[in-house]
């Protein structure tokens, strides 16, 4: 049983992960992806985003941290591999499921789940470029617009190489709504012969204990439903006997959050930003959240925020 905290563009970076696997719990991460074009990209491109290269690929706690590209370029997406296991990423990690029209207009992500066989030309090349101890891996959905291609997707990307996948279960057009379609990563699990993970509509034990029964899967990767509950993976790896954790107890992670994200960045707006960001999907755990939103929703200077977070420290 494994269980890995899923990439999010612009929600999962390298503060959200250190804080995260803190809390305890995660047993892998993957990097936001390196969006790759037609060049090779230099070193710094990869440290901005996966700065846990500078840790031997692991978070502080200890976490390894696989490095995400995302493109269609075959060639160029071997190249870069290469360059992210010459930097030490513990693993490469391909996106075929990104959902954002942007990215799919400029042929990446989800949208490549139109072409089984541009799939398993990249997975191919990439695997061939990239040393043997280090694991290529590859993220897709159920399909574009419906479910037509999602077995024959799967089996292109095992069929090519690809250590393990990982397949959340909804299609590009369904976003993120409701239900994730559980069932069909069974169906994909028992199509490839290599290792599956299930993602998708998970937010508490009983989630995952529901997405192991029905996909079949040892392994899950939970993206929103971590940031929104971070001791849900502490509880899940203690096998669901571990208490909740009271928003006492919360609230360090929270200041200790906000002022890594003021390291992060000298703009005064970001940390205040990423904080309500947060905070937006921790009401959903505790109504203590959704109060601190309230005090701090209308404040922009860091100072003041800080100020207030460390006043609720002791309350």
């Amino acid at each position: 049983m494994k269980l890995v905290l899923a990439p999010m563009e612009g929600l999962v970076d390298d503060v959200m992960r250190d804080v995260l696997t803190r809390v305890g719990g995660i047993d892998l991460c993957v990097t936001e992806f390196v969006r790759v074009t037609s060049v090779l990209l230099p070193t710094r491109t990869f440290m901005r985003l996966a700065p846990e290269l500078d840790n031997q690929g692991n978070t502080q706690a200890g976490v390894p941290v696989r490095v995400q590209l995302l493109g269609s370029d075959v060639s160029c997406l071997a190249e870069n591999g290469a360059k992210a296991a010459s930097l030490g990423a513990p693993g490469v990690d391909l996106n075929f499921g990104c959902p954002a029209p942007t990215v799919n207009r400029h042929r990446g992500g989800a949208v490549l789940l139109k072409e089984p066989e541009l799939l398993h030309q990249i997975v191919a090349a990439v695997r061939r470029a990239v040393p043997p101890e280090v694991p290529v891996t590859a993220k897709m959905r159920l399909g574009f617009e419906d479910k037509s291609l999602a077995l024959e997707c799967a089996q292109a990307i095992a069929g090519a190489g690809a250590d393990e996948l990982t397949v959340h279960g909804r299609t590009k057009v369904e976003g993120y709504k409701p239900p994730a379609h559980w069932d069909w990563i069974a169906r994909i699990r028992e199509s490839v012969d290599i290792p599956v993970t299930a993602n998708g509509e998970v937010w508490t034990m009983a989630d995952y204990r529901a997405i192991r029964e029905e996909s079949g899967c040892d392994t899950v990767m939970i993206g929103r439903g971590l940031v929104a509950c971070p001791d849900l993976a502490r509880r899940i790896a203690a096998g669901g006997s571990a208490d909740p954790m009271p928003w006492g107890e919360m609230m360090p992670w929270v200041l200790e959050f906000f002022r890594m994200c003021r390291q992060k960045s000298g703009e005064e707006r970001y940390p205040a930003a990423r904080l309500k960001q947060w905070l937006g999907l921790l009401k959903r755990t505790w109504p203590e959240a959704e109060q601190l939103f309230e005090v701090v929703r209308r404040e922009q200077e860091s100072e003041k925020i800080e100020n207030i977070l460390i006043a609720r420290q002791v309350k």
